[in-house]
């Protein structure tokens, strides 16, 4: 079988983690701890044994008092059926193996345990993607990863059947943030240690020039009323561990009642019907 590849350096990714700043820069994470907070109080049932999937403890683990926390490593220290609730916070877009983060989270569900997560997804940093794939193909003539992949709402939502996972809900949040220069933005994408860590990337010095090449695009290209924007989208995805009392879709051809006589309307024949 062959191995899955490796998207992520993971000593690279924990490097940038440890000189990150979330007292400083935390406010994507805060967004996403309290809409994560306001879901779960929307959810008519009581949690015991609750954990916590994420590179950030410190920030998260408040979350849900008494939680477990455990790192995002591509295996993950859960145990089977032990819990009834897992979040999966700001770490999924860094996984090499998405689907099998949730899988293995899956596992460790009790019967109707509830799993969310919460990471960015594919409208994030996109005028500086594109700023920085337009500089380097002026630049350089060729393109190099730079900002890491990320999925969008529906390929991320098909991950939670991929996982076996029921009743599940996807939907994304997008936030804009504001700054003076294009320097201040990537000083502060280091300081919430979300910087390149792509097994793929460049290991010698970026150019000058391309930096400088790609502030220019990126403040002529997107600037306006004298602040450059970056939109980071947050996507959420909840689903349960299958259970034999979970509502159950209905057997095609099991309805009793016609559409057309609850709405009240006439029913439009095909041609050939």
């Amino acid at each position: 079988m062959q191995d899955t590849p490796l998207i992520t350096d993971r000593t690279a990714l924990l490097r940038n983690r440890a000189r990150a700043n979330l007292a400083q820069t935390g406010f994507l994470h805060d967004a996403a701890f309290e809409d994560i907070q306001d879901r779960l109080r929307m959810v008519n049932k009581s949690f015991t044994a609750p954990a916590i999937v994420t590179g950030f403890p410190e920030h998260w683990r408040v979350c849900v008092p008494g939680a477990k926390v455990v790192s995002d490593e591509d295996t993950l220290q859960l145990e089977q059926g032990a819990h009834d609730l897992i979040i999966h916070a700001m770490s999924l877009h860094w996984a090499n193996d998405p689907v099998g983060q949730i899988i293995q989270c899956r596992r460790a569900l009790k019967p109707d345990g509830l799993f969310m997560a919460v990471a960015f997804g594919g409208q994030t940093l996109n005028e500086l993607r594109a700023s920085l794939a337009q500089a380097e193909v002026e630049v350089t003539g060729g393109l190099s990863p730079r900002v890491v992949p990320m999925g969008e709402i529906r390929e991320l939502g098909a991950l939670l059947e991929r996982a076996g996972l029921a009743l599940p809900v996807a939907d994304s949040l997008p936030l804009t943030a504001t700054y003076e220069t294009p320097w201040n933005l990537m000083k502060e994408l280091r300081l919430m240690g979300e910087t390149n860590a792509l097994t793929g990337r460049q290991r010698t010095m970026t150019q000058r020039k391309l930096m400088i090449r790609a502030a220019d695009i990126y403040v002529e290209e997107f600037m306006s009323f004298g602040r450059i924007p970056a939109t980071f989208e947050l996507i959420f995805l909840l689903g349960w561990a299958p259970s034999s009392d979970q509502p159950k879709p209905l057997r095609p051809g099991s309805a009793t009642a016609r559409l057309a006589d609850v709405l009240g309307s006439s029913e439009l024949k095909l041609p050939g019907d």
